[in-house]
């Protein structure tokens, strides 16, 4: 449905993005991650057509960017980081105007806004200036401008900002049900948001793809060792010490919380019924043993900085071999 091909963007001697390649298939949504200045926006602004590329190309719904524009944007819902709303109007009179541009009359006018209206609880505000809503509000009318064509392509930037947690919520189990008969790309700087909705990442930084997976995939390639938290009702002042001469174990770490400890073992290595078995021996009381993977935000930072000797080079081909 998206296929970007070592797109490069360059404005004089700045090479916003260098050689960017990926692709997202119907009905999936995929987490479009990176630092700030890592190329994000000007790679979503090739893909809406906002700017063309210096080099490469890049197709939706198999129309290309550069050549044919106009069929790219009659597929595409596009919702930047400050949603383009007209303060002057009312939700009513925007959405109508907007229908209207994307080529909507008649009938299918009215259903396009009822549904949107529907989807993002805007009945309520229909009738009220813009300019009048809450920052929240304007963050989905402007979701609603992108949706009201009900388009096979969204993109999103940061949909969820300015939003409060009922709202967020509300936002994420949209873009979930949209998986399957849309394809989204959402950017957003929100990790855990981007667990919650997106079966695939892409990690951009420096212009270039550092990383393109599922986040489970992510966190099991860079993943350099095994770690065990274990909760103890009772540990001795040593408990550190005294874990280590269990077999197979390599670290022990203190962690703020007294009671419990992190247990390193080699990649691929399962110790957790040497530990259990040590810690009932010893009547330190056992509340809580449970194996410890690395997060999103885990991944990203990894892969995002240079971190013990990390380079970003390096990582790349790691990741990509696989």
């Amino acid at each position: 449905m998206i296929e970007v091909r070592n797109i490069t963007k360059r404005y004089g001697n700045l090479t916003a993005i260098d050689r960017v390649t990926f692709r997202v298939e119907k009905g999936e949504v995929l987490a479009f991650l990176g630092p700030n200045g890592a190329g994000k926006t000007t790679t979503m602004r090739i893909l809406t057509c906002f700017m063309p590329a210096t080099e490469g190309s890049a197709h939706v719904a198999g129309f290309d960017c550069a050549d044919q524009s106009e069929e790219v944007k009659k597929r595409i819902g596009y919702l930047p980081e400050t949603p383009p709303v007209y303060q002057e109007l009312t939700v009513f009179e925007y959405l109508s105007f907007v229908g209207k541009l994307r080529g909507l009359s008649g009938a299918d006018l009215t259903t396009g806004m009822d549904r949107v209206m529907e989807r993002l609880s805007l009945g309520s505000v229909r009738q009220r200036l813009i300019a009048n809503l809450s920052r929240g509000y304007r963050q989905r009318v402007g979701l609603a401008q992108a949706l009201i064509h009900d388009p096979p392509v969204l993109i999103l930037d940061e949909p969820t900002v300015g939003l409060d947690p009922k709202q967020i919520i509300e936002i994420r189990e949209l873009i979930k049900s949209l998986a399957g008969s849309h394809s989204v790309i959402l950017s957003t700087h929100i990790l855990p948001e981007a667990t919650a909705v997106c079966q695939r990442v892409v990690i951009i930084n420096g212009g270039r793809i550092v990383a393109e997976d599922t986040p489970d995939q992510l966190s099991a390639r860079l993943r350099r060792s095994e770690k065990i938290s274990v909760t103890l009702k009772a540990p001795p002042a040593d408990v550190l010490d005294r874990f280590r001469e269990v077999a197979g174990v390599e670290h022990v770490l203190a962690t703020p919380d007294p009671h419990k400890v992190l247990i390193e073992c080699a990649l691929g290595k399962d110790i957790r019924e040497e530990v259990a078995r040590f810690a009932v021996r010893n009547d330190w009381g056992l509340l809580e043993m449970k194996p410890v993977s690395m997060t999103l935000e885990d991944v990203f930072l990894r892969l995002t900085q240079h971190e013990d000797g990390l380079s970003k080079p390096d990582t790349t081909t790691e990741i990509n071999q696989h």
